[in-house]
C-alpha cells in the first residue's frame, strides 16, 4: 500500500495543528481527522469517529485504506489503540505513531514514571505514591518537605491532576479530597506527593522509534488561567518557543541527561516506543529536572512548535515508522511563535458551548487553530473550554504576542477571555 492516506486522531487545538502542518506534505494523499474539529475540516476530512472504539477506527482504516494512524491525545494510546493493532491480522502491518500501552504508562500512571525515572538515573524531584489506606503515611511524609506542596492524582486527569499547595494543612486537605472524597475521580485512586522544585518550567519534545530519535523544538506554556500565573490550572493558556532561557548549553544537559538515558531506559526495560516523549522540565539554576513525561505532543505547546519546524512533518513520521530517523536533519525556523489561546468564560470550571465564533476570516499575518469547535448551519461555534489558539511568528517574543494580540482583537464569541500576559515574563 504505497497511497498515504493518513488517520490523525484527535479533536482539539494540537490535532489542528498536526492536521495543518501534514496539509502541506507532497507525500499526502488523503487526510482524515477523527472526529476532528471546524478547523481541521478545512484541511482534511474529518469523520465522526472516537479514538477509544478500537473496533469502528479498525472498520474505517480498512475501509479507507489507511497506511498510518497518528494518535493525537494520550486517552486511546493509555488505552492500547496501538497493541489493539498489532494483535489484528489485518492491521498489524499499519504504522502507529503513539507508544503502546506498557510506554504508554510513562503517561497514564505518574508512579510508574516517577519509578522509571529513579531506575534510570534521570534527574527528577523525590517522591511517594499514596493510596486511601496509607493516608496516614501520607500526612508523615508532607511533614517532612517543605512548603509549598506538589499532589499528583496517579492516573489521568485531563491536565488537572496536579496540585501545588503553599501549606501543610492546605496539603492534607488536599490529600485527603483526593484519595477519600474521589476528587479525580479513578484517577485520584493513587496519589504522588514529590518535593517541590523552585525554577522555571519548560516543556522539551522528541520522537522516538525507541533506538533512535529527533529532538523538536523546546516551549514554554502557561498553565495557570490568569494574569500573573494566578488562578487555578488549566489545560495550557498560551506558550512560547524557542524558551531564552534554555540555550544550547541548557538543551544538551537535557539531550544527555534526560532524553538520552530515557530512550534507553525504554530498551533496557524491554518497552517498545514508537512516537512523541514530551519532556515536563524544571530548569532549577541552570539545571534540568523531569517534573512529568507525556507520549504526545503538548496542547498549546504544538501551536508552537509545529510552525517553527520546516521539515515535511509527514517525512518524519514514515522515518519513525521505517526505522530511518538518523536520516532526518530538521530545518527549525529561527523566529520565535508566540501561541494565544482563547478560552470561554468561566473555563476550567463551568462555561457554556454553543456560542458562535466570528472574525476568524478577518485574521492575517497570525495563524489560527481550533481547539474546541465545531460546525453548525455554516457556522463555527465554541464546543469546547479552549476555542481557538493564535500563533504568530516573528524575530522576538514580543513582537509575536503583540501580532498574536492583534489578530484574536478580531475574534469575537459571548464570554471570551485570554490572558494578555503570554511571553512577558521571558522579555
Amino acid at each position: 500500500m504505497n497511497l498515504n492516506n493518513i488517520l490523525l486522531i484527535g479533536s482539539g487545538g494540537r490535532e489542528h495543528a498536526i492536521a495543518w502542518k501534514l496539509a502541506q506534505s507532497p507525500l499526502l494523499n488523503q487526510l482524515f481527522i477523527a472526529p476532528g474539529n471546524a478547523g481541521t475540516s478545512q484541511v482534511g476530512t474529518n469523520v465522526p469517529l472516537s479514538g477509544t472504539d478500537f473496533d469502528s477506527v479498525r472498520k474505517f482504516v480498512l475501509d479507507n485504506e489507511i497506511s498510518m494512524v497518528i494518535v493525537g491525545p494520550e486517552e486511546p494510546l493509555v488505552r492500547g489503540i496501538h497493541d489493539f493493532f498489532l494483535s489484528n491480522e489485518d492491521l498489524k502491518n499499519i504504522p502507529v505513531i503513539g507508544p503502546q500501552q506498557a510506554g504508554a504508562q510513562l503517561e497514564g500512571s505518574k508512579d510508574f514514571a516517577k519509578q522509571f525515572m529513579i531506575r534510570h538515573g534521570i534527574p527528577t524531584g523525590a517522591y511517594r505514591t499514596f493510596t486511601k489506606d496509607t493516608l496516614a503515611d501520607g500526612f508523615a511524609f508532607l511533614r517532612t518537605l517543605i512548603a509549598p506542596f506538589v499532589l499528583k492524582a496517579d492516573g489521568l486527569a485531563a491536565g488537572k491532576g496536579v496540585v501545588i499547595c503553599k501549606t501543610l494543612q492546605e496539603a492534607e486537605n488536599e490529600l485527603t479530597e483526593m484519595l477519600e472524597n474521589h476528587k479525580f475521580g479513578k484517577a485520584s485512586e493513587r496519589v504522588v506527593i514529590e518535593e517541590f522544585l523552585d525554577g522555571i518550567e519548560l516543556s522539551a519534545f522528541a520522537i522516538t522509534n525507541g533506538k533512535e530519535y529527533l529532538v523538536l523544538p523546546e516551549a514554554k506554556d502557561y498553565k495557570r488561567v490568569g494574569e500573573g500565573d494566578t488562578g487555578p490550572n488549566t489545560g495550557g493558556m498560551g506558550s512560547v518557543s524557542p524558551v531564552p532561557f534554555a540555550g544550547r548549553d541548557f538543551m544538551q544537559k537535557v539531550e544527555e541527561r534526560i532524553i538520552k538515558p530515557t530512550v534507553a531506559g525504554l530498551q533496557k526495560d524491554g518497552i517498545p516506543f514508537v512516537g512523541f516523549l514530551f519532556f515536563g522540565l524544571m530548569n532549577v539554576k541552570g539545571e534540568p529536572f523531569v517534573i512529568e513525561y507525556n507520549v504526545r505532543l503538548g496542547d498549546p505547546e504544538t501551536e508552537a512548535i509545529l510552525p517553527r519546524i520546516k521539515t515535511d512533518i509527514l517525512e518524519i513520521f514514515i522515518a519513525t515508522a521505517n526505522d530511518t530517523l538518523s536520516e532526518i536533519k530538521p530545518d527549525i525556523d529561527p523566529r520565535t511563535a508566540a501561541c494565544i489561546m482563547i478560552v470561554s468564560g468561566g473555563y476550567p470550571g463551568d462555561y457554556s458551548k454553543g456560542k458562535i465564533v466570528s472574525g476568524l476570516d478577518k485574521v492575517s499575518g497570525s495563524l489560527v487553530f481550533h481547539a474546541g469547535t465545531t460546525a453548525a448551519n455554516n457556522e463555527v461555534v465554541s464546543s469546547g473550554g479552549r476555542v481557538i489558539a493564535v500563533t504568530s511568528l516573528a524575530d522576538d517574543i514580543k513582537s509575536a504576542v503583540d501580532q498574536s494580540l492583534k489578530s484574536v482583537a478580531l475574534i469575537h464569541f459571548e464570554d471570551l477571555y485570554c490572558r494578555r500576559d503570554i511571553g512577558r515574563d521571558l522579555i
